[in-house]
């Protein structure tokens, strides 16, 4: 079975495979209308309603919608009201100055009061504007409560979903994904989930896309294979529930929360085709690029997802990752070497030890290095690697990632004072030693 795990797929889940594929899925035999989106009457009673994720004239490549065949229309609810954003926040990000030190925090714990994905979302920074549809916020998910009656939507922003801790099962508009650390999650701007744990607690990282869908990079010289291949994304097939009662439906808009009293659950879409839809990718299968001679290539190589910017060859956001791989350069510093970027770079650890640094970045835990703000292996680390005998070596244990956006990352006052901040981290670099030596090459 495809994307079959244990723990999260229980219920039998099953995929359709490809990114930006156009799927055609029914839970029910003949839901589906053939040869027409909006016939006067859609079968066994239902209603058509159109979901588009681009402007309707956006060329076809890049052109998001699906056609959703459900039980009731979303028009149906109450009004929303606002409600507490708990430590949500959205752009403009101006709660503190940006700082040009390093950052780093541990990892934020799971708490001991009742809290479900959302009451748990937690933003670390962000930047650019939710309203202009640029830039990102990257916030951590600490949950120990499934979400029964209650859902969420983004209509700021699409929802890149890194687990870290437990399993999680994902029941969306347009059905189920079961989710585990060192898998992702898309979930499109707009379309309403609730997310259930399949264990008692779960942690994570969640990458708010304001800007341009993610998609796969272009390849250029790589040529036609590597990196992530599409036919190892997944969408789910339609799945529905035909509940009713007293349910709540949280929006987030315009960086704030606002909720609606539904008598029904959202998730009651029986039929749906397009290809604007939420999808999983397991990370295992990323095709490593890398050298064979010598020299340490640009992080670009890792990339997994790219959301464009206007700028040409300027990402609005990248998600890269950093997962087991063999390390073979010749003559080469093999880890990341000392660096000062155009582009501000969040990184969170999923599992194991990041080769740059000895200690202190901890599974959950996150860094923050912003632009032009120097950063690398730590002392030890340096030490180690340039005494280390080249031969080919195998990073076994790991899985790290990077949120690289060209804005600056605005850090959240929850961020600059949690007691999860490492205040020493600049520490860490300052035992490198001065090896000038004028006389000796």
């Amino acid at each position: 079975m495809a994307g079959a795990k244990p723990g999260v797929d229980a219920e039998n889940l099953d995929y359709n495979r490809g990114f930006g594929n156009e799927f055609a899925t029914e839970a029910i035999k003949g839901a589906l209308p053939m040869g027409q989106n909006s016939p006067q009457r859609v079968p066994f009673g239902l209603y058509a309603e159109q979901i588009s994720g681009s402007p309707f004239t956006a060329p076809r490549h890049t052109n998001r919608r699906s056609w959703l065949y459900r039980i009731r229309p979303s028009v149906m609810h109450e009004p929303f009201t606002p409600i507490d954003r708990n430590l949500i926040r959205s752009s403009p990000f101006q709660e503190t100055p940006a700082s040009p030190n390093q950052l780093r925090w541990d990892p934020i714990p799971i708490p001991r009061e009742a809290t479900d994905f959302v009451t748990g979302l937690i933003t670390l920074a962000g930047n650019g504007n939710s309203e202009s549809h640029s830039g990102v916020a990257i916030h951590l998910f600490v949950a120990n409560r499934s979400m029964t009656k209650r859902f969420f939507y983004d209509a700021d922003g699409e929802l890149l979903i890194v687990p870290q801790q437990g399993s999680l099962l994902l029941h969306t508009e347009l059905g189920k994904i079961g989710l585990e650390p060192g898998e992702i999650c898309l979930i499109p701007r707009g379309l309403k989930f609730r997310v259930a744990l399949a264990g008692p607690e779960a942690r994570g990282y969640v990458c708010e896309n304001y800007g341009p869908m993610f998609r796969l990079p272009e390849l250029g010289p790589i040529g036609a294979n590597g990196l992530a291949n599409p036919r190892d994304f997944e969408a789910p097939w339609a799945a529905f529930e035909d509940r009713e009662g007293d349910f709540r439906v949280v929006a987030k808009f315009c960086g704030n929360l606002w909720e609606a009293r539904y008598d029904h659950s959202p998730l009651d879409v029986v039929a749906w085709h397009g290809n604007f839809t939420p999808y999983k990718y397991d990370l295992a299968r990323f095709n490593c690029i890398n050298t064979v001679s010598f020299d340490h290539p640009d992080p670009s190589i890792y990339t997994v997802l790219t959301s464009p910017s206007e700028i040409l060859g300027t990402a609005n956001c990248d998600f890269a990752i950093f997962p087991p791989r063999w390390l073979v350069a010749e003559h080469t510093f093999r880890p990341p070497w000392f660096h000062r970027n155009f582009m501000s770079e969040f990184m969170g650890l999923i599992y194991g030890q990041y080769d740059a640094k000895a200690e202190g970045f901890l599974p959950g835990g996150a860094s923050l290095h912003n632009c032009m703000s120097g950063h690398g292996p730590d002392a030890e680390t340096y030490e180690k690697a340039a005494a280390a005998e080249l031969k080919p070596h195998r990073l076994s244990d790991t899985l790290a990632f990077m949120f690289e956006t060209r804005f600056v990352a605005r850090p959240t006052e929850f961020a600059m004072r949690t007691a999860q901040l490492q205040h020493e981290y600049y520490e860490c670099w300052q035992g490198l030693k001065k090896n000038f030596r004028p006389q000796k090459p």
